[in-house]
């Protein structure tokens, strides 16, 4: 009998898929690619298993846009983002001892998959998601206190809570002795 490997493969996920379909899109868009080619790489994305087969078919392609991370950071204070500001692809939230507050009713998401980055020590942090956005917590650890989020029901009518075009927003990382809030906003 064989024994497994020791660091098996990854799985690719259905964001991870997306993910690579939109940089190929926005490849050929842009004319980095003809439109053979393309097909070719699309067969590859949306037939991988894994994340080898996946970098396989975006090889070669101009990395994403410098816009598409960005950090917020603060040792003590307030971290607070609301009204129409621009969330990136991947924020990520580092805060010791302050209050963090992100707004993302009214701000401009333009990716359909949002992750939220946090490394939080001690203080509150509460974040306000579209009415519509489907919110994943899986990677997240809490400390000290539980988080505290109720999931919106899930509607099949077209512009409902969960309905579709609602982002995603994944929420990682930690938070250490403080408490995280995050609540769907009611408009």
């Amino acid at each position: 009998m064989t024994p497994p490997p020791e660091n098996p493969p990854s799985l690719v996920s259905e964001d991870d898929r997306d993910t690579a379909v939109r940089r190929l899109q926005d490849a050929y868009a842009q004319g980095h690619i003809s439109h053979e080619e393309m097909d070719q790489r699309l067969h590859t994305v949306l037939t991988a298993t894994t994340h080898d087969e996946l970098a396989s078919a975006l090889a070669s392609l101009p990395a994403e846009p410098p816009g598409a991370t960005s950090t917020i950071a603060a040792h003590s204070g307030r971290i607070r983002r609301r009204g129409p500001w621009r969330v990136p692809r991947t924020l990520k939230v580092e805060s010791a001892f302050g209050r963090v507050h992100l707004d993302l009713s009214r701000a401009v998401i333009e990716h359909p998959v949002i992750d939220i980055e946090l490394a939080l020590g001690t203080g509150r942090a509460r974040i306000t998601v579209p009415r519509d956005a489907i919110v994943d917590v899986e990677g997240l650890s809490t400390g000290w206190k539980d988080l505290r989020y109720k999931p919106r029901p899930q509607r099949s009518l077209p512009g409902g809570p969960g309905g579709p075009g609602g982002p995603k927003i994944r929420i990682s990382g930690a938070v250490g002795f403080g408490r995280l809030k995050i609540r769907h906003a009611r408009r």
